[in-house]
């Protein structure tokens, strides 16, 4: 029961990461409000969340992020029906405007600034105007797609940045009044969002997309954003905690198996290093991603 007795706030609830992060808060004794555009799918939401937690423990909330009248009222009757306000999740998204540069328009640009952008600014001033004097906790969805190119599209890509400058912004005006501020940065995380509703070998070929053997789920993600709504949490602020089974650590992956400009490189290198190797070993080639060395 890690958040017994809190009140948390996720947008982006009906499905996908967000609905994970729901059911997950619920688990842990906290009172939630389920925030999305979809009424049928938040209805479907909360006949889900009645399966583990009393049904009185949850209340769903129509809401664009995009503006402030509904955010603004998101938060009032959150604060109006639970009496108050500890942990905000700040996760409606949408994948944006894509193709590129020279062809996006500014319209779609804009919309997708409007929800991924100025959805998390939003949540984070009406929360932090509703939190109490014990402060808070907000956590904002960011993505791998902020730390490297190639992770998503350009807009999307600069949008998640910004949200990681918002959020080290944030936690540093917020910190006096105990408001902690951070972000998740999921990888390629099975939603709804991916598959479109189809049966597809997604989940096969995201188990193969980074170093860890799995593909990566939602409950993954919420496991980490409970971690951040915690008082486990407490001292950390201004943080990013990133959730892709060493997608980044890998790098670009030029030296990921069988990759073979990576190849390439490692084997021009080879010689360079062969008075290193013992009269048993031979010359040191190899092919990246193994730990097998060959002569």
């Amino acid at each position: 029961m890690r958040l017994d007795g809190k009140v948390a706030i996720i947008t982006g609830a009906a499905s996908g990461i967000g609905r994970a992060c729901a059911l997950r808060f619920l688990r842990e004794g906290a009172r939630v409000v389920l925030a999305d555009l979809s009424e049928p799918k938040l209805d479907e939401a909360r006949e889900v969340a009645a399966q583990i937690a009393p049904r009185e423990h949850a209340l769903t909330v129509r809401c664009d992020v995009a503006e402030e009248a509904d955010v603004a009222a998101l938060v009032a009757e959150a604060v109006a029906h639970f009496g108050r306000l500890d942990v905000m999740v700040n996760n409606a998204g949408v994948p944006g405007a894509v193709g590129p540069l020279t062809d996006v328009s500014v319209e779609a640009w804009d919309r997708t600034y409007a929800v991924l952008v100025r959805g998390v600014f939003l949540g984070i001033k009406h929360a932090a105007r509703a939190m109490g004097p014990d402060g808070g906790s907000i956590v904002n969805t960011a993505s791998i797609a902020a730390l490297n190119a190639g992770a998503g599209p350009a807009p999307y890509s600069s949008a998640k940045a910004a949200v990681l400058a918002l959020s080290r912004s944030a936690a540093v005006e917020l910190a006096p009044r105990r408001i902690r501020v951070n972000a998740l940065c999921p990888g390629l995380i099975l939603t709804p969002l991916l598959e479109r509703g189809k049966q597809t070998t997604l989940p096969e070929v995201l188990a193969r997309a980074q170093p860890w053997p799995e593909a990566g789920l939602p409950e993954h993600v919420a496991d980490a954003a409970l971690f951040l709504a915690s008082d486990e949490a407490r001292f950390m602020t201004g943080e990013s905690l990133v959730v892709d089974g060493g997608l980044t650590a890998r790098g670009p992956g030029v030296f990921a198996h069988g990759n073979p400009v990576g190849k390439a490189i490692a084997n021009s290198i080879s010689p360079s290093l062969a008075h290193e190797r013992d009269a048993t070993t031979g010359a040191i080639h190899f092919d990246p991603g193994t730990t097998r060395e060959r002569s």
